[in-house]
């Protein structure tokens, strides 16, 4: 008597969300159901996050919290939440310094882009195009005053700095850090670049 072989379960398959005619709008991004965390929208196309790097992480981190004990009464800093550019476009910066005022209860998923000072991209191999050409231009154009890219060149951190020139509406780079970052505007800020990577047998 011969016995049927078992045949195994198929895994359920993944179900992409389709976008509509002239792509996804910023409150779509709230209603997709099981979008994987920190998707952003660019262009109305939905843009999924790869797994991050250890300096990713740690330069996240290390601007999150320097920051967040120099900044001045009346802004706030908040890491990985979108922002609201226009209706086809919400990208996640990964640290950002907006105005106080906009930080509201723990249903919050966005803010508008007219309430951030600062944006800071940290890049990942899977983002050099977003973070150093899509981004810039489109912050740039919702007015955003400063714009931060990190960089990892052979383990230790570069940070490129960018000031909006108003009369061109485009970024202006005003330096290139390197173990130091000292500027004066948003507000002052000096930073030890080398603690986002110490050595070895350093704390």
């Amino acid at each position: 008597m011969s016995v049927d072989p078992e045949i195994p379960e198929r895994e359920p398959s993944l179900h992409w969300p389709i976008p509509p005619a002239g792509g996804w709008t910023a409150d779509d991004l709230d209603r997709l159901p099981n979008l994987p965390p920190h998707t952003e929208l660019i262009d109305g196309s939905l843009v999924f996050v790869s797994p991050q790097t250890l300096f990713h992480s740690r330069a996240v981190d290390f601007f999150n919290w320097q920051i967040q004990s120099l900044v001045p009464a009346g802004l706030e800093v908040v890491r990985e939440f979108t922002i609201d550019i226009d209706r086809h476009n919400r990208p996640e910066p990964d640290v950002v310094v907006v105005d106080e005022e906009v930080v509201g209860g723990p249903e919050l998923t966005r803010f508008p882009a007219s309430s951030v000072r600062l944006a800071i991209e940290v890049v990942s191999p899977e983002s050099v195009a977003r973070d150093r050409e899509t981004k810039p231009l489109k912050y740039a154009r919702a007015e955003i005053p400063h714009f931060w890219r990190v960089e990892n060149k052979e383990g230790r951190a570069v940070v490129y700095v960018y000031e909006l020139d108003p009369a061109t509406g485009a970024y202006v780079a005003t330096g290139i850090f390197h173990d130091r970052l000292k500027v004066s505007v948003p507000f002052p800020i000096d930073l030890d670049l080398t603690r986002i990577t110490p050595r070895r047998g350093t704390a």
